[in-house]
């Protein structure tokens, strides 16, 4: 679940700042998608992730949605629930009624979720831009990110942002093992109604859970 994270919820959390040896053009549509994604209140993103060995045979396929308001996030994915009200994170394992709560680390390198819709790019990465590519029936720009930090799990990232609509409709990372996690976003809302309470774990939901705190 850590790749999981590390892979789908900063663009919003860091200010633009060029990496040094980074593409501009890549930046230009980075900083577009950013700004697309500020434009929204909240967001409901559908979601599906195919896990690929590293011989590109298919390890499984998964399907989720993550809830999005500010610093907020709710992820869905099967068997698991993660829920974070910008401070504190839940993690719910459903198969062992099991909760783990962490205190969010603002300083960590992890992508998750919510920076891949976001602007994690512009202190993390160096990148480039590729080219343009045919995804379906879209037309999309695929940027290539590398982690700057060579301890990082993953060594490369791939975001496919539509060009039409200004966002990112997928994405692969690339982990040192040569696993590979490829996330399509399938639809997404701008416009959603949640609340603050959408991204609290509600123990008396979950008769019997048994809960793990980390942050003690």
């Amino acid at each position: 679940m850590k790749v999981i994270l590390s892979f789908l919820t900063g663009l919003l959390m860091t200010s633009p700042c060029l990496s040094q040896g980074s593409d501009p053009a890549a930046k230009q549509i980075l900083d577009q998608a950013s700004a697309k994604i500020k434009s929204f209140k909240s967001i409901v993103a559908v979601f599906t992730l195919q896990i690929q060995d590293a011989q590109g045979a298919s390890q499984g396929t998964k399907k989720g949605t993550v809830d999005l308001m500010g610093n907020k996030y709710h992820v869905q994915i099967t068997g698991q629930e993660i829920f974070c009200d910008g401070k504190t994170m839940w993690t719910f394992d459903k198969s062992a009624n099991e909760v783990t709560v962490t205190k969010v680390d603002p300083a960590s390198g992890s992508i998750t979720i919510q920076k891949l819709l976001t602007n994690f790019y512009d202190k993390d990465f160096l990148y480039k831009l590729n080219g343009e590519q045919k995804i379906g029936t879209k037309t999309v720009s695929e940027i290539e990110l590398t982690p700057i930090d060579k301890t990082q799990n993953f060594h490369k990232i791939y975001l496919y942002v539509d060009k039409k609509s200004h966002l990112v409709s997928s994405g692969k990372l690339l982990d040192k093992n040569g696993n590979r996690y490829i996330y399509t976003i399938n639809s997404l809302n701008g416009n959603a109604k949640l609340t603050d309470a959408s991204f609290i774990f509600d123990k008396s939901k979950h008769p019997g859970v048994e809960e793990v705190n980390l942050t003690q």
